[in-house]
Order: C-alpha cells, then sequence, then structure tokens
C-alpha cells in the first residue's frame, strides 16, 4: 500500500489525468506523482461484472430481474421501471401472496413473485411473524380469521393487515378486499382473545378434539367462534386499484392501462420513459392521469400540472392556459388518455408540454388492408404515400388520426405502423380518398367498441 506523505499542486505533468477539477496531483513517498488513474486493471474488472452481469440477463432473466428488484425493494419508483421492464422481457411479477411471498422477490418458473420486503408498513416483525408463523404451523392459511388467530397481533398490527389487504396478500384466499377490510375490527377482536386463552392454558372443546377455526362463515355464537364476515361487496375495479396505488407507489394485480397495451403497441406512441429523446419535437404518447394540480396565474388565467405515468414510468405534464379552457374537462383523476404536445427540459428535468387530448375511448385509426405483393410493390407504396400525404392537411407532421397497414391475412397478417407524417385529418375523407384508389381501408376505434 502507498503512502501519501502531503498534498500539494504541481501545475502541468506528464501524468495521465481524466480532468478532475481543482488540486488533484499527489506526491508519493518514492519522489513519483500520482494523478486519479483509471488504469487497466479497474477497466477490467468493469468489463468483467459488466460480462457477467449481461450473461445472468441473456441466460437466467428471471432471476436475474428477482434479484434486481431485491437490491431496489426499499425505491419505489426503481421498482416501478423494473416492474415495467418485467412486462416487456414477458415475465409477469405477481402480487404479494400471504402463503407464497417471502422477504425477497422469488423467481417461480417464469414468474416473479412480489417479496415482503418491498410492502410498505411491513416492518422486519410483522415480515418474522408472518414467516414464522408459516413455518410453524407447516400449512397454508386457510382463511383470514385463521392468519389472525395464528400470528402475533402484536407486530402485524391493524395497519399492517389493511397494508396486506390492499396490496392482494389475502387475493388467493378471499379477493374480496372490502369484505376483509370491513371485517378487521371483529376478526382482530376474536383472535386476541383466543391469543390471550392460549396463553393462559386454557383451551376449549373445539380446541381439545383439534378443531380449531369453523372458517369464513361460522356464527359468532361463542367466544371460540371465528365471526362471520360483513356480506359486502368489493370494491370497484378502478377504486381496488387506486387503494392498492396508494399502498404500493405503483400497480402490481393489475393497472388501468393493460387492458389497452394492445392497442398501446400498434399505434406506439412516445413512452413516458423515453420522453427525452423527443424535446422540440410534436408528439403523443397514451398515459394516466394520477394527478391534477390546477393553479391560477399572475394574470388570473387557469393552468395544470399533471403527473403522467404509463407502463414504463411517470413525467410530469404542463398544461399552460392557452390549452387548458379546451382540455380541462378530460383532466381527471385516472383518466386514461391520449395527449399531444412536446417534450422539453426545466431543471434538469423532462415535462411534457401538452397542447391538446383525447380520450383512448374516442381515439380513431385508419387501416389499410394489403398483400404481401403490394406491400412490396413500389409503385404502389408511392400512391399510397402520396394520398395520405394529402389527407395529412397543413400540419407538416401530419394529423392526429393514425394509419396502420396490414399486411397478409389471417393470423398471418402483420401490423405495420405508417410514420406520423402520413397520419390524417379526417378518417371519413381518407378512407374515402383510399378506397378510390382501389385500396381496401377502413376507420375503426383504437379500444373495441
Amino acid at each position: 500500500m502507498v503512502k501519501i506523505i502531503k498534498r500539494k499542486s504541481l501545475g502541468l505533468q506528464p501524468v495521465y489525468d481524466i480532468g478532475v477539477e481543482g488540486d488533484h496531483n499527489f506526491l508519493l513517498e518514492s519522489g513519483l506523482i500520482a494523478a486519479n488513474c483509471f488504469n487497466k486493471s479497474h477497466s477490467t474488472a468493469y468489463a468483467y461484472v459488466t460480462y457477467q452481469t449481461a450473461y445472468l440477463k441473456a441466460n437466467y432473466p428471471t432471476e436475474y430481474m428477482a434479484a434486481l428488484l431485491t437490491g431496489n425493494s426499499g425505491n419505489k419508483d426503481k421498482i416501478k421501471i423494473y416492474i415495467a421492464r418485467c412486462i416487456d422481457m414477458g415475465i409477469n411479477v405477481e402480487p404479494p401472496d400471504i402463503n407464497r411471498s417471502h422477504i425477497d422477490f422469488t423467481p417461480v418458473g417464469k414468474k416473479i413473485l412480489f417479496g415482503l420486503s418491498a410492502v410498505p408498513n411491513l416492518g422486519d416483525g410483522a415480515i418474522e411473524s408472518i414467516l414464522m408463523a408459516r413455518k410453524e404451523n407447516k400449512v397454508d392459511f386457510k382463511s383470514f380469521p385463521d392468519f389472525c388467530s395464528i400470528v402475533d397481533l402484536r407486530t402485524v398490527n391493524r395497519r399492517t393487515l389493511e397494508t396486506l389487504i390492499h396490496c392482494g396478500a389475502f387475493d388467493k384466499i378471499n379477493e374480496n378486499r372490502n369484505q376483509l377490510v370491513q371485517s378487521l375490527d371483529p376478526v382482530i377482536s376474536w383472535a386476541q382473545k383466543r391469543a390471550k386463552e392460549r396463553i393462559s392454558g386454557q383451551m376449549n372443546l373445539f380446541d381439545m378434539l383439534g378443531g380449531g377455526t369453523t372458517g369464513d362463515n361460522s356464527e359468532t355464537k361463542s367466544f371460540d367462534t371465528a365471526p362471520r364476515l360483513a356480506q359486502v361487496t368489493d370494491f370497484a375495479p378502478q377504486e381496488r386499484l387506486k387503494k392498492e396505488k396508494e399502498i404500493l407507489g405503483f400497480y402490481v394485480s393489475a393497472n388501468p392501462l393493460n387492458t389497452i397495451k394492445a392497442a398501446v403497441d400498434i399505434v406506439s406512441p412516445v413512452s413516458l420513459a423515453h420522453l427525452g429523446d423527443y424535446k422540440r419535437k410534436k408528439i403523443s404518447a397514451i398515459a394516466l392521469v394520477s394527478a391534477v394540480k390546477i393553479i391560477m396565474t399572475k394574470k388570473g388565467d387557469a393552468m395544470a400540472f399533471l403527473q403522467l405515468e404509463d407502463l414504463t414510468g411517470q413525467a410530469e405534464g404542463v398544461v399552460f392556459p392557452s390549452t387548458f379552457a379546451e382540455v380541462e374537462e378530460y383532466l381527471q383523476e385516472d383518466a386514461r388518455l391520449i395527449f399531444w404536445g412536446k417534450a422539453d427540459s426545466k431543471d434538469d428535468k423532462v415535462q411534457f408540454i401538452v397542447e391538446s387530448v383525447e380520450p383512448v375511448e374516442e381515439a380513431q385509426m385508419i387501416i389499410v388492408e394489403l398483400t404481401v405483393q403490394q406491400a412490396r410493390d413500389r409503385r404502389i407504396q408511392n400512391n399510397l404515400k402520396s394520398i395520405l400525404q394529402q389527407q395529412a392537411g397543413n400540419d407538416k407532421e401530419g394529423g392526429k388520426i393514425r394509419v396502420v397497414a396490414r399486411i397478409g391475412t389471417g393470423e398471418e397478417g402483420k401490423f405495420v405502423r405508417l410514420d406520423r407524417k402520413f397520419w390524417v385529418q379526417n378518417d371519413r375523407a381518407a378512407v374515402t380518398a383510399l378506397s378510390n384508389a382501389n385500396y381496401q381501408a377502413r376507420s375503426t376505434y383504437i379500444l373495441p367498441h
């Protein structure tokens, strides 16, 4: 190990320097000068680790992504990004499961089971209590009362139970989350009394006979029977997902955008994760509005800041006063919208400057049917481009109605997205023009109606 005896600026010296500002050269005891160098051994170590990482991701993708999620279990933003990456890789991340989940994210075949360490409001004590109860009983929890009667409710408290319910940990044994929430107090009270009786050494007749709890549907006739769960309907799907996101910070059991993923893949708007690659260009993106903040400018005009998210990430949307009045009615939380505008940066943060919006349910596209032979014919290609450019209007970057070519027939047919400059202004006029030129074309909604 080299000992540095003093430090001072030596001006320009004939040593390799990667450009660290200020006084950075060191005088060694041997009389030599050391600078901030990136030597070959250091470079080799980085390259080797990079190779190992790439090898694992290519050959063991599920295990690799599970380890990546586990390593970032305390960072909600990164978990969301990595879950989106798993989806792109064809790996499904399942919600927490009270009977199967472990501390870490666990690979199960081609799926990943959500790790308990990434669930908020679950301390180490609560997780240890759940895993210990599972290990000691050597059987799955059969019901919610069964779970509460076995775990230590001093560590797995009411807040923890509510968190586990809303994030889907009990869905495999009871998918009615509202029923479990409404039954929390009576079940906790019953379970605490059972725990006190066990501690005092008292046992009831059912326990001596090996019966235990009588299940979800038993009447509360005595101290020893589990209370009947509240007979209520479950939360509406949208409210269910909203509560799940409030707990976790992201969706895991489902995503409001999952139902339109196929449409997103076809129309291929810009994803929020790559918004920074399209600065000062007119773009569109399909996103969910997770938050809306309306403010008044100094002139008294209303504008809005939006929190947008899609399956790849999040971004801030800005609606200036000149646009606000036109789009105000659509700016609602949990609304799925197609946003038009431009990407811009402010304080090293990319923003989506919203110029107009359109509900996904109302968005349309034109599908042009082509045979393989037609798609290869240069003359037919040029004629099709010419017609579409005429229908694009005066906007140099095209219209707002997307055009997709379907090449081939049946299951072998493939969708090909046409460039933004070939989008049209009016679907009916464009379909008529294409039909008059002997093209088979039709207008349809992006989502099935």
